[in-house]
């Protein structure tokens, strides 16, 4: 008999979260220059992944609980295959195909995860990967695939140093991760108060008018205002779509940060902002007074922990998307983000994902779907190893992922860096963004705006000093 153990709370929302035209699987892609031994590449993969106990186990569903069962019969045929491209398979044939995968669920009769080898792509290789949302989150991945790679130096975690640049979203955070740390108290606190706001969801409206803290910004949680309508918004059909974008190098991103008296994060989240209006304009829409929430995946490990599971919180960023001026739309994205400093967001919905996952389905479903249906896309900003790495003696030129949109959400964009280069990457159902390269396009035209700006008509000092202000 395989032994097995219980699903936490956290993980069982992400499993059950699972929809037809939204599958919870996080997606990834490598790119290795050649010569590849795929043969080498591929004994790496599955020594570090099956170096994890959870990438052996399947589900195992009950009426009473839903548990990690090891798999006795485990074949890792299941799990890896090799494929090439059609035709000269090229950049747009990778891109159809990792949206192919993202749109076909895993084997739930296996452990849920699936690597594809792609040979010959680009004289080397690419590698996809497709991992359920349950076995870990996308920041806990980010140190699994540091097992992966070649050199003891890198598998102890390269990301370390990257974590702490200054003005990453996560490091702007930091105060919130360290008071969810500094104890289980409030984590309690928060499943006991979203337990009670399930039961009576009416209670938010008291609470936004009463109360305070975590339990005032659960509450604005529960009945926060919609984003604007836009064509990023409907019902998803479960045919995804990705695309991605030549990196920029993060030395200008960071030198452009200094002289416009802002952060790295501020710069390419104006970017972003700015590629959707581009988009939307292209399209002939109106884009004045267009705000588009995205929901952000915030990590709440202490530094050093590295463990599978989910632990993150999710913050909601505006994106004011209707500003066309670049300057302007920058500082509004500074200031929002300054004012996240003190935001309870982060803990109060990993409270609340616990919550759910004792739950009724029924009611998660419900609650869940509150929340996200304010929100026009899932975005992820993940800093990565600061030097080039290689896999089984090739180098790995370009590394992307992307976390699954929940709900009705169409849309995930993905900012990772990479050895000293930023990389955009987008993924979309097809019912709501059929063409995702059309607005990836746009990221790398945003930020030479900022960077001529800089190079061409540098921001005089009182200039730079009123855009670092609190109120600029």
């Amino acid at each position: 008999m395989s032994q097995r153990e219980r699903m936490s709370s956290v993980d069982t929302t992400w499993l059950r979260m699972d929809r037809p035209n939204n599958l919870m699987m996080i997606v990834g892609v490598w790119m290795l220059e050649g010569p590849v031994d795929l043969d080498r590449v591929e004994s790496q993969i599955t020594e570090g992944l099956l170096s994890y106990r959870r990438f052996r186990q399947f589900v195992e569903r009950t009426p009473a609980a839903i548990y990690w069962r090891d798999d006795l019969n485990f074949d890792l045929s299941h799990h890896i295959r090799r494929i090439r491209l059609p035709g000269r398979g090229g950049k747009a044939a990778l891109e159809r195909l990792v949206g192919e995968l993202a749109s076909e669920p895993l084997d739930p009769n296996h452990p849920l995860w699936a690597v594809h080898m792609v040979e010959r792509y680009e004289g080397g290789a690419a590698v996809i990967f497709r991992i359920h949302h349950a076995i870990a989150d996308g920041m806990a991945l980010m140190d699994v695939t540091m097992k992966l790679v070649d050199g003891p130096e890198h598998r102890a975690g390269g990301a370390d140093a990257e974590r702490e640049e200054e003005g990453w979203l996560q490091s702007l955070m930091a105060p919130v991760v360290a008071a969810v740390n500094a104890g289980a108290e409030a984590s309690g606190s928060t499943i006991k108060a979203a337990l009670d706001l399930a039961r009576n969801p009416l209670k938010a409206a008291g609470l936004l008018r009463d109360g305070a803290g975590v339990a005032t910004e659960l509450a604005y949680l529960l009945v926060m205002p919609s984003d604007s309508a836009t064509r990023f918004k409907g019902k998803p059909n479960g045919t995804k779509r990705v695309a991605w974008c030549d990196p920029i190098e993060l030395t200008e991103v960071k030198a452009v940060s200094r002289a416009l008296g802002c952060s790295i994060n501020d710069v390419l989240l104006s970017c972003v902002a700015g590629a959707m209006r581009r988009y939307l304009e292209d399209c002939g829409d109106k884009t004045k007074g267009v705000e588009c929430r995205a929901l952000v995946p915030i990590n709440l490990r202490q530094p050093g922990e590295v463990d599978l599971g989910n632990r993150f919180g999710i913050i909601g960023v505006e994106l004011p998307v209707g500003i066309t001026h670049p300057i302007e739309r920058l500082r509004t994205v500074r200031q929002r983000m300054q004012a996240l400093k003190t935001s309870y967001e982060p803990r109060t919905t990993l409270g609340l994902f616990a919550a759910l996952g004792y739950l009724p389905k029924l009611v998660q479903d419900q609650l869940f779907d509150l929340i996200v249906s304010r929100a026009t896309a899932v975005m992820t900003n993940v800093p990565g190893p600061d030097k080039p790495l290689t896999v089984a003696g090739s180098r790995l030129k370009q590394s992307l992922f992307w976390v699954p949109q929940t709900g009705d959400t169409g849309m995930g964009v993905s900012i990772l860096s990479y050895a000293g280069k930023v990389q955009f990457g987008l993924i979309s159902d097809v019912s709501q963004t059929p063409n995702p390269d059309a607005v990836v396009r746009h990221f790398p035209e945003e930020f030479e705006k900022y960077l001529y700006y800089v190079l061409l008509d540098p921001p005089a000092e009182e200039e730079a000093e009123e855009a670092a202000s609190p109120g600029a």
